[in-house]
């Protein structure tokens, strides 16, 4: 029998300040663990200090303070509410570059999104399994802003977030690496994503991932009205892909062959993102037209090519500090405006439901 283990929703309202500040307040163990698990992890990986690894991340600072003013706002509430400082906290924001570009350490997410006639009622349904190292931290935040739209976030290490709007927009992502080389101070992926998600329409949404997104990560993103759509992001560049047959599938790899040198970033990701994509493909294609939520559920619980399999394990040969694993596995119905999560692997936690 699977675990079950909900997340309790923090509710948050208000300006972007106050709600930075209400969520410090209500998350403030899981963002203080959080600054903690990257200053040691970093530590381990590079031999970073926590005042190198600030004044590093303060690099990025520029860049954002003029791409998102109000996502400033509300780190600056939520620092205040946590009794951290605002470097700590946007630190938090810039996790992935951090880890990555200082050192890579493995990560092996799988991502999705069905539609139209690939589903039993043709909502459009997508998801991703969350593959990181054991023991980040989950929040699960439903925000009310004073100018209008709902957001349902499951917030990842305090700075990151999965996130479902009351327009009807939902967004998954996975890390998708291009040479350290390339990387310039753009916008960090966890500083993009509550822009694009303040967005109304699709279009607004896409046109914000497109602009912008010169980073390191492959966002899914779908709607309400049935629109699914790929968007892999690179410092140089960015390739929209269209679905086929109402799919798109995503591992670890980018797809566009201008970006492809990334792919020989994490060595042991190599082969199986590939496999991992392949099998999702594959077990999509046997159910089509029939998919609904609970399929993809089970699917996501898969264990080929284990342990780096679409469910993914510790794999014991590797250095413990690259041992990833799914830590959360999560649907969204944006039509329906309901989120499913798990608090662990889809093989031994229940998904709980959530609804803006």
């Amino acid at each position: 029998m699977k675990k079950v283990q909900r997340l309790e929703v923090i509710e948050c309202s208000g300006s972007s300040y106050e709600i930075g500040r209400q969520y410090g307040e209500a998350a403030k163990g899981n963002i203080m663990q959080s600054i903690d698990t990257l200053v040691t992890r970093m530590k381990m990986s590079t031999d970073a200090t926590k005042d190198e690894l600030l004044a590093n991340t303060m690099k990025y600072l520029p860049a954002v303070e003029k791409y998102d003013p109000e996502l400033i706002q509300q780190l600056r509430g939520q620092a205040g509410g946590a009794g951290v400082t605002f470097d700590e906290v946007f630190a938090l924001r810039c996790w992935f570059e951090l880890r990555f570009y200082y050192k890579h350490l493995a990560t092996l997410c799988t991502s999705f999104a069905v539609t139209g006639k690939a589903t039993r009622d043709g909502k459009a349904i997508i998801g991703q399994n969350f593959d990181v190292l054991p023991g980040i931290t989950l929040d699960m935040v439903k925000i009310k802003r004073s100018g209008g739209g709902e957001e349902l976030s499951l917030v990842f290490w305090g700075g990151g977030e999965l996130t479902l709007t009351s327009a009807g927009l939902g967004i998954v992502l996975n890390v998708v690496l291009s040479p350290t080389k390339q990387q310039g101070l753009n916008v960090p992926c966890c500083c993009l994503m509550p822009k694009v998600m303040r967005q109304k329409r699709m279009g607004d949404a896409l046109s914000e991932l497109c602009t912008h997104g010169r980073s390191m990560l492959h966002y899914i993103i779908g709607s309400a009205e049935g629109d699914i759509f790929s968007v892999e992001t690179h410092p140089t560049g960015f390739n929209v892909e269209q679905p086929t047959r109402d799919v798109l599938v995503h591992g670890n790899h980018y797809h566009d062959p201008r970006f492809k040198e990334g792919d020989n970033a994490i060595p042991e990701v190599r082969g199986s993102t590939y496999v991992r994509t392949q099998r999702l493909n594959r077990l999509i294609d046997r159910h089509y037209g029939e998919l609904t939520p609970e399929m993809m559920m089970g699917f996501m619980a898969d264990h080929g090519n284990y342990p780096h399999a679409i469910c993914g394990h510790p794999n014991e040969e590797m250095p413990p500090h690259t041992r990833s694993m799914t830590v959360s596995s999560i649907l969204m119905v944006p039509e329906d405006r309901v989120m499913y999560a798990t608090c662990g692997p889809p093989c031994e936690y229940e998904y709980s439901e959530y609804r803006l």
